[in-house]
């Protein structure tokens, strides 16, 4: 489970986020959305322990994202926005020293790697150099990457971004089955037909707040609309002003 507490970060004049606050709970997909510059970003960027917040907390199963960073790296996969590969290394090498990183090794860690090659569909492209992957290819092994290590808690920044249909469709079933399992899944999208179809809850970000977080359906309500198009822009103050007052559920 994450729990994200009050967090603050600015940059200069730039305040990013002003008080976000949201839980994600094990078993479940929480999606991130908001229009570019919203804070969903700088968000995953302090759960990854890549960047501190100013003020506020974040916690993962528990371990605070400052004070026991090692921790929380054991518990995380992060799929970010940078998918940037060694362009010497094969996919394998990539995957196989990632789990080095986190500790594992020997017949252990040969198996995780050989599941996730088909798991991704990854066998055409396994044992070949990173340099001229497609933007599909790179996507997974940034995806098979971070979940080497079976990590209990996975963020994931635009994770069909470049895909095409048949891959994103594929990235989708994916991501329901390591929500199955019981982990925690965050993940952030502007497409709003991946949000519809994924998300257990939604947490709406404007101007480096919490507009509004909930379940797709109860988004609906508070927005008085079906169409998740329209309730976004509702309740960022793009659109008609919904009847009642945003509903944030803990």
């Amino acid at each position: 489970m994450i729990e994200v507490r009050e967090l603050r970060k600015a940059f200069r004049t730039l305040r990013a986020l002003d008080g976000v606050d949201f839980v994600a709970r094990d078993g479940e997909i929480t999606g991130l959305i908001g229009p570019n510059g919203a804070g969903k970003t700088t968000t995953l960027r302090i759960l990854a322990t890549v960047m501190r917040p100013d003020s506020g907390f974040a916690l993962v199963d528990g371990r605070d994202v400052v004070n026991e960073r090692l921790e929380v790296q054991r518990r995380i996969g992060v799929l970010s926005d940078n998918r940037g590969l060694y362009p010497r290394l094969s996919a394998r090498e990539h995957i196989l020293y990632f789990g080095r990183l986190h500790g594992l090794g020997g017949r252990d860690l040969a198996r995780r790697v050989e599941s996730l090659s088909q798991t991704l569909e990854m066998g055409e492209f396994i044992d070949r150099r990173a340099k001229g992957f497609s933007k599909g290819q790179t996507l997974k092994v940034a995806l098979a990457r971070a979940l080497v290590h079976e990590p209990g808690n996975v963020l994931l920044d635009e994770p069909t971004n470049g895909l095409d249909i048949a891959a994103s469709r594929a990235m989708r079933g994916l991501i329901r089955a390591i929500r199955d399992q019981g982990r925690c899944v965050i993940f952030s999208s502007h497409i709003m037909s991946e949000v519809a179809a994924l998300s257990d809850r939604l947490v709406v970000i404007d101007h480096g707040r919490v507009a509004a977080q909930g379940t797709p359906d109860e988004l609906r309500r508070l927005a008085g609309c079906d169409d998740l198009e329209d309730v976004f822009m509702i309740l960022t103050g793009r659109g008609p002003t919904p009847s009642t007052e945003p509903e944030n559920r803990r």
